[in-house]
């Protein structure tokens, strides 16, 4: 095993891609189908799910470590910018916001936040939309949360009074 794969231990926060922050409880050898593969377990607590990554494929299928405060604070900043809400037809919008959810990426989960927020005052969302929206709104507030080590409900009022003053 090289340096670089085992940069993660357990009790680390890492993010997965489609699913966001979980924790690694431990990092084992098991025997698939005959092959022996060194597996990261990772407990999505949120979601009551464990995810077993290969070592080898783990920076493939886009693990890493929180971001650090220098990027969420990038990302959040994006919340201050103004809606840049297409006007392309909704399910094309909808493919690509989904897209910049499962990225994990907090910058373009914060864009897809920014983009589908509605003040009071503004029309209601479609369902499809408050769905997205509370999809990329829980992503990147399990990271924010995460990463400033304050609870969820304080970091989603965090998020929406970024917002809110936009």
């Amino acid at each position: 095993m090289t340096a670089e794969k085992v940069s993660f231990s357990s009790g680390d926060l890492v993010v997965y891609p489609t699913h966001g922050v979980g924790k690694i409880t431990a990092i084992e050898i098991q025997e698939i189908a005959g092959h022996t593969l060194s597996v990261i377990v990772v407990l999505f607590d949120k979601d009551r799910m464990t995810l077993r990554v290969p070592l080898a494929k783990a920076k493939v299928s886009g693990l890493r470590k929180l971001s650090s405060r220098k990027e969420m604070d990038a990302a959040l900043a994006k919340l201050r910018g103004r809606s840049r809400a297409k006007r392309t037809m909704w399910s094309r919008r909808a493919q690509e916001y989904q897209a910049k959810i499962s990225s994990g990426d907090p910058a373009s989960i914060a864009e897809v936040v920014r983009d589908l927020f509605r003040n009071v005052g503004q029309p209601e969302q479609s369902y499809s939309e408050r769905q997205i929206y509370q999809a990329a709104l829980d992503r990147l507030v399990r990271e924010f949360a995460a990463v400033e080590r304050i609870d969820e409900t304080t970091a989603v009022q965090r998020v929406e009074q970024l917002l809110s003053a936009a």
